[in-house]
Order: C-alpha cells, then sequence, then structure tokens
C-alpha cells in the first residue's frame, strides 16, 4: 500500500513540472522565434521488495525545433527563416543562434537585435551595414545590398539534431556542439519582411493545461484515500480483541 503512495507522489512532482513548462510556454505565446519547452516522460521501476514498483520520472526537458508561424511586417529590418536553419548572435557567451529575425541599425551602421546583441556572418564577425545607405536588401541567401552595393550577409546555421540545446534568454539557443554554416539555399533561406512567432500553440497549451491539472487532482484524492486506508488499517489492528 505504501507502495502505490509513493508512486503516486512521483506521478505529482512530474506533473507539477510539467505545469511549469506550460506556464512558461504561454507566457511566451507572443515571443517573437521562442521555442516551447517540452518534457519527456518515463517509468523506472524499483527492483527492491518482492515486487517490482513502477514509478513516474520527472523527466528530460528539452527545446522544441518545431517552426512557428510567420506573419509578413513590411520592415526591411526583420527577416525570418526558411528551413531548419537559425540565425547567429554575438553574446558574451559567445555565439548564439535564435529564429527572431527583428533586427535594428545603430547610428554606427552595426546591425543588432532588438534585444541588442550584434548579428553575425557566416564567419561570426558583426555585420555592420552603411549609417546613410538607406534601407537594405536582403536575399534569400543573406545577402545585404545598399544602393546597389553588397555590404555583407546574415549567416544562416545548422544545428545537429542530436545536439541538445541550452536556452539564453527567451528567443536564442547556446547547442552543446557546435553550429555548421550553411551554404546551400535549397532548403534554407531568408525571408525579408517576415517574423516568424512562437512554436507555441495556445490552445493545445491549454488543454495540456486542463488535462494536467485534472491528472494532479486525481493524484492528490488517490494520496488522500491511500492515506486514510492506512490510518484506518491502523486502527483496526490496534484495536484489543
Amino acid at each position: 500500500m505504501q507502495s502505490a503512495l509513493y508512486v503516486t507522489l512521483s506521478a505529482q512532482i512530474a506533473l507539477e513540472r510539467r505545469l511549469d513548462t506550460i506556464a512558461k510556454n504561454v507566457a511566451n505565446v507572443s515571443t517573437a522565434g521562442y521555442r516551447a519547452d517540452e518534457i519527456t516522460f518515463d517509468a523506472y521501476l524499483s527492483g527492491s521488495g518482492p515486487d517490482r514498483v513502477a514509478f513516474a520520472s520527472q523527466g528530460e526537458t528539452y527545446i522544441s525545433r518545431q517552426a512557428g508561424p510567420v506573419s509578413h511586417t513590411g520592415n526591411p529590418l526583420d527577416v525570418a527563416v526558411e528551413g531548419d536553419s537559425w540565425f547567429a548572435i554575438g553574446t558574451p557567451r559567445g555565439p548564439a543562434y535564435t529564429r527572431d529575425g527583428r533586427m535594428r541599425m545603430l547610428e554606427s551602421g552595426a546591425l543588432h537585435t532588438v534585444a541588442g546583441y550584434p548579428v553575425l556572418d557566416v564567419g561570426g564577425a558583426p555585420i555592420v551595414l552603411n549609417a546613410d545607405g538607406g534601407a537594405p536588401s536582403i536575399a534569400r541567401d543573406g545577402m545585404i545590398t545598399q544602393d546597389g552595393q553588397q555590404i555583407g550577409a546574415i549567416g544562416l546555421f545548422s544545428i545537429d539534431p542530436s545536439s541538445p540545446l541550452e536556452r539564453f534568454e527567451n528567443s536564442a539557443v547556446i547547442p552543446a556542439r557546435p553550429a555548421v554554416p550553411i551554404l546551400d539555399f535549397t532548403s534554407a533561406g531568408v525571408l525579408q519582411g517576415y517574423v516568424e512567432g512562437a512554436n507555441v500553440n495556445p490552445v493545445m497549451e491549454m488543454t495540456k493545461l486542463i488535462l494536467v491539472s485534472r491528472a494532479f487532482e486525481s493524484a492528490s484524492a488517490l494520496i488522500q484515500q491511500t492515506e486514510s486506508s492506512l490510518q484506518e488499517g491502523i486502527r483496526t489492528l490496534g484495536e484489543p480483541s
């Protein structure tokens, strides 16, 4: 009977973690380029005791790489990614990768993200435009031109699908293995005047929230029933015969 109590408690711990993940995803549903957190659930068997008991693990958190919806803005400094690729930005921790393509040009001509990080080219160098050259034109391969002159190119990178990702702030990631520059733009490219939104489906997340909340309540009720059964058993065994 105590095994049932421990199994239910392990389920509650896993469900609480899932609730935290859903809440974070919902809070960032309007964050451009945000990649949703997901959790893998597993069960593990306890070999102690006469019976094998299955417990729920807390699961492993991973960052979803599914693409988000793309919307047209018409802003020449807004860019979105086509295909499984990422923009590179310079951070105090080294290069990070994002699909949030909202950019701004500083008075110096430096091209930065709206969060203030420099946008990098394929060689990892910061991109600097002509501050007096007007609005840039950005081609599918990331090439930037102003007044008919090539100024530089936005770097596109691919990340190994098996590489774990660490979140950097809200919309960027740092992979465990180095990203690789993309040189073939058949299935990957840049869309000027567009922005990619979060890959969070709010309806799906709210549905998950309801299901997880109900499962948590059911687990709580089961714990209470188990405790009541234990107390009743103790009272019965403690009564004089």
